[in-house]
């Protein structure tokens, strides 16, 4: 087989752990190529290996617009050419509305909103120029279900969410796709204490929520989702000759989806009386 002309191409950000290790690790053995991103270049390589023909790590800050230019640039340049961006990198920070700081606010959409728009800002010129190619988006269940205590990480999730949708129809008339996909809990450091982050100001009222957030590290380590059948599900998406706009992965998250679809179709039966008679 002729790897150059059969297999893809795939940049991965957030991938020295987690989710975006597990499909690195996954792509490398399927001999496809890849280039791969963290903060911290060298636990990347400890963790997924070192520059060979078909892995490229790159430490990267991706709130930089110029460095994930750079990155994507010398993407392109060590395989000459781009198919599959997947936008994995991000965190959750929990609490209330009340208690982000605008430190924390605008941390939370530099990294989960605006570092995926500066990566795919600086792929869409190669893609368009190929007229092929896949971004993935992971987003969360929380980017579509939300729940208490998480108000800003879903902002920012249900924000990569919208935009995906949009981006897929913008362009769908240039052969290139586009997919949101929302996973619920895979088995990963995320929940771990090394990883969970919280705002620093916290409110005694808000005790439901302080409970809320016990019972996700009470998860850690046994949550349902394999992240090594996630990173095949991944692939499986990107050689798909028409994927979806939306995946959800794992069936907690599909149980949230489906009960908010339920909730939302009771709500608007329910409510049609009002909702139309707004109308001239």
């Amino acid at each position: 087989m002729n790897i150059k002309e059969n297999k893809k191409v795939w940049f991965v950000t957030g991938a020295s752990k987690g989710l975006g290790l597990a499909l690195t690790k996954t792509l490398l053995e399927a001999e496809y190529r890849v280039a791969a991103t963290s903060r911290n270049e060298a636990q990347l390589i400890s963790s997924a290996g070192a520059v060979s023909d078909k892995f490229l790590p790159l430490g990267v800050d991706l709130t930089d617009k110029l460095a994930v230019k750079k990155a994507i640039a010398n993407t392109v340049q060590k395989f000459g050419q781009l198919d599959v961006i997947v936008n994995n990198a991000g965190y959750g920070m929990g609490g209330t509305v009340e208690e982000f700081s605008e430190q924390e606010l605008k941390q939370s959409f530099d990294v989960n909103v605006f570092a995926p728009v500066y990566v795919m800002q600086a792929a869409l010129p190669f893609l368009r120029r190929q007229r092929s190619g896949h971004i993935i988006n992971i987003s969360s269940i929380a980017g579509f279900a939300a729940a208490t205590g998480w108000a800003m990480y879903a902002a920012t999730k249900f924000a990569l969410t919208g935009m995906t949708e949009v981006l897929a129809q913008d362009l769908k008339d240039l052969d290139i796709h586009a997919t949101v996909v929302a996973p619920g809990a895979f088995r990963t450091e995320f929940l771990s204490n090394n990883s969970l982050v919280f705002t620093q100001n916290s409110i005694g009222d808000y005790s439901s929520v302080r409970k809320s957030h016990q019972r996700y590290r009470s998860m850690h380590g046994v949550q349902a989702g394999d992240p090594n059948k996630a990173a095949a599900a991944f692939i499986e998406l990107a050689e798909m000759p028409d994927p979806p706009t939306i995946l959800f992965l794992g069936s907690d998250a599909y149980n949230r989806a489906k009960g908010k679809i339920d909730d939302l179709n009771r709500s608007l039966n329910e409510l049609k009386n009002i909702t139309f008679s707004t109308d001239y």
